[in-house]
């Protein structure tokens, strides 16, 4: 974060040094000087449409007014938030309001404030309705500010001047968020709760209105997920040597810039309009690509509108070695319309990629494709392949597991080598993060039930990035609550990015697995909101315990769910060839010195692999042990009938399942 130049400014005679770029209200207000508005929601864009707000700022010699809320403070001034002359238009401007809404609340509230207590402007305009609109703005910049819509604004002109929808009718493409009403002054706007009928409406909009004013004021300095999406994480991961490069072998590379969250902004995304993934979502993280014309397959040469892409996606394609984002949108778009995970496919691709440029398989195998790194049309007409049951893309459709065993099977091919490079556990591809770095998430890819994706566990900012795991305990505790959390709202249908990804301006992060602990209470209040049912952390825990622990009994079943299934190929866990080594050598080097306890110096590279290899597995094998203990869990990663007692699911029939194939 880059911290804002200190600027000198004196307030009613007191010398001050506030952040270039401060509202002059909020300095003021933040002295403990009451400054009168009507216009002004702290949640909101300021407008400057009262005019209570003035103050006299002296500036390089000359004096003005000017209003405070909507004033960013750029250079040294002087402020006066009382002079005779502010006090002057003040009385003056809470005169007309008290004249024209003489019993509404906000509006005497002012005038009061002003040292106004009746007016000389009542007549033929005034409105007595307690009630009444006073213009203030606040649901039009809601509408615009939380829900990217512009369904309300101001039509007519002077005293006629009032908030409508287009053309005085109901507009249709009202969603329905509330954002007006809840942030209306007044009461002039009514809201009727009786299409669900939740047991309590109230909870929930204070609740969403969290969120919706989190996004509007926070997201634009931290993810802007409504700027550029999840493709804002290419730029982070890149910069922590987290996004994934050539098979998972590297963490950063020169070239991210061509596909990176600017690159994508500036020449791709179809930006300023409501989100496409949930209609009245705040943050409003979905992408588009409009009109992109098409290079290859069975729409080439037409235009269409490319869902995406996402941080995955463009991950997918450095990890295939491919900086192009116009083929990244060609490969999202027909994964897309083929019904192909781009994930699965990005990383198997890259797999076969690897095995191509190490002699596993040759052109005889792909069928005459080219498939070295970085060869995006051969890639494309691999995708056709897949598609259209023909070829090359038959075989690598499949999966990476499967091309093992044919590879090795039919044509000899190190073992060995294909599984610590083949990115898949329990028959999934990995996601797009290399974890090398990060043992907590190393393990969250291992030992996911459902296999290596991120929805069980995303720790490798809170693990890597902030230092806050230190230790086998936390990151166990990481292990069990995560993946419960995300289980639990995955079943509630509730969307995880506005718990994710906008941290409270005064939140302060801790070692807590909870990230966000004031995020996770506003989804509580949601479910009591609507069903009644209060909910705490143990609760949340234990719904959530019951669903998971059964995932594992029933993968049991299967024959799967102990220890041997929660392995990682060890390309997750670190190094395994020599250019992986030598790329990272100083970093590595360090960790054998530091941090296994031995010297370096004069060991080949292959030895120091060794070294480190058998370190970073003991040192998993750990994590997975003291993971276990804390899941309830037996040695070999089976839920033991105790666990099941006390989560309340020790039906027969599962716990014969546990006790036939435990071991």
């Amino acid at each position: 974060m880059i911290m804002a130049d200190k600027i000198s400014i004196v307030i009613n005679g007191k010398p001050r040094e506030i952040p270039e770029g401060t509202f002059l209200l909020d300095a003021v207000r933040k002295e403990g000087i009451t400054v009168p508005t009507l216009c002004h929601h702290k949640d909101l864009m300021p407008s400057g449409t009262c005019r209570l707000c003035i103050c006299e700022i002296e500036v390089r010699g000359k004096k003005k007014l000017v209003t405070a809320c909507n004033y960013p403070v750029r250079e040294p001034l002087e402020v006066w938030t009382d002079s005779e002359t502010v006090t002057r238009h003040r009385r003056i401007l809470a005169e007309m309001y008290l004249g024209r809404w003489p019993n509404v609340r906000a509006v005497r509230e002012i005038a009061g404030l002003c040292g106004v207590s009746e007016s000389r402007f009542k007549g033929r305009y005034t409105e007595e309705d307690p009630q009444s609109c006073i213009l203030c703005g606040h649901c039009v910049r809601a509408c615009r500010e939380f829900a990217l819509e512009r369904i309300l604004d101001f039509a007519g002109r002077g005293i006629h001047r009032h908030i409508a929808m287009p053309f005085n009718e109901v507009d249709p493409h009202c969603i329905g968020c509330t954002s007006c009403a809840y942030v209306c002054p007044t009461g002039a706007i009514q809201i009727v709760d009786d299409l669900n009928q939740p047991v309590d409406p109230q909870m929930i909009r204070d609740h969403g209105m969290k969120v919706n004013a989190e996004m509007a004021n926070l997201d634009p300095v931290q993810c802007r997920m409504r700027e550029v999406g999840t493709a804002n994480i290419v730029d982070v991961m890149n910069q922590y040597d987290l996004l994934p490069v050539k098979n998972y072998k590297y963490g950063s590379h020169p070239e991210v810039w061509k596909i990176d969250s600017k690159m994508l902004k500036a020449k791709y995304f179809t930006q300023n309009m409501p989100d496409g993934c949930w209609k009245g979502c705040s943050m409003a993280c979905a992408k588009t690509i409009d009109d992109f014309e098409l290079r290859t397959g069975p729409y080439k040469g037409q235009k269409v509108c490319v869902d995406g892409p996402e941080y995955e996606t463009a991950a997918g394609g450095s990890n295939m070695g491919c900086f192009d984002a116009d083929f990244i949108a060609e490969f999202n778009f027909y994964c897309d319309t083929y019904g192909i995970d781009t994930i699965s496919a990005a990383t198997t691709i890259a797999f076969v990629m690897e095995c191509f440029e190490n002699g596993v398989i040759d052109t005889g195998v792909t069928g005459g494709l080219e498939l070295n790194f970085g060869s995006g049309d051969e890639v494309l007409e691999l995708l056709h392949q897949m598609a259209r049951g023909e070829g090359f893309g038959v075989d690598v459709g499949q999966g990476i597991r499967w091309l093992k065993d044919k590879w090795e099977n039919e044509y000899g091919a190190d073992r060995k080598f294909m599984d610590d490079i083949g990115m898949e556990t329990k028959g999934l591809e990995v996601s797009e993060y290399v974890t090398k770095e990060s043992l907590a998430q190393q393990c969250g890819y291992g030992m996911a039930i459902k296999g290596p994706q991120h929805d069980e566990a995303w720790l490798i900012f809170m693990d890597m990035v902030n230092n806050e795991l230190p230790t086998y305990e936390h990151k166990a505790e990481a292990l069990h609550y995560f993946p419960l959390w995300r289980t639990w709202f995955g079943l509630y249908g509730l969307c995880k990015l506005c718990w994710n990804d906008v941290v409270p301006a005064d939140n302060k992060m801790t070692s807590e697995p909870q990230k966000v602990p004031d995020h996770v209470n506003n989804y509580f209040k949601f479910v009591e909101g609507m069903t009644g049912i209060k909910l705490d952390e143990q609760k949340m825990l234990d719904q959530s315990a019951r669903v998971y622990n059964l995932q594992r009994v029933m993968s049991r079943m299967l024959g799967y769910g102990t220890r041997r299934d929660d392995y990682m190929p060890y390309r997750a866990l670190g190094p395994v060839t020599a250019e992986e080594y030598e790329s990272r050598q100083d970093r590595y080097d360090k960790q054998l010195r530091e941090i296994v306890g031995v010297d370096p110096e004069g060991r080949s590279t292959s030895e120091k692999i060794k070294i480190l290899r058998d370190y970073r597995e003991d040192q998993y094998d750990k994590t997975v042990s003291v993971v276990y203990r804390r899941r309830g869990w037996d040695d070999n990663g089976v839920p033991t009938v105790e666990r099941l007692k006390e989560l309340g699911i020790d039906l027969p029939e599962l716990v014969a399942i546990v006790e036939k194939n435990r071991g």
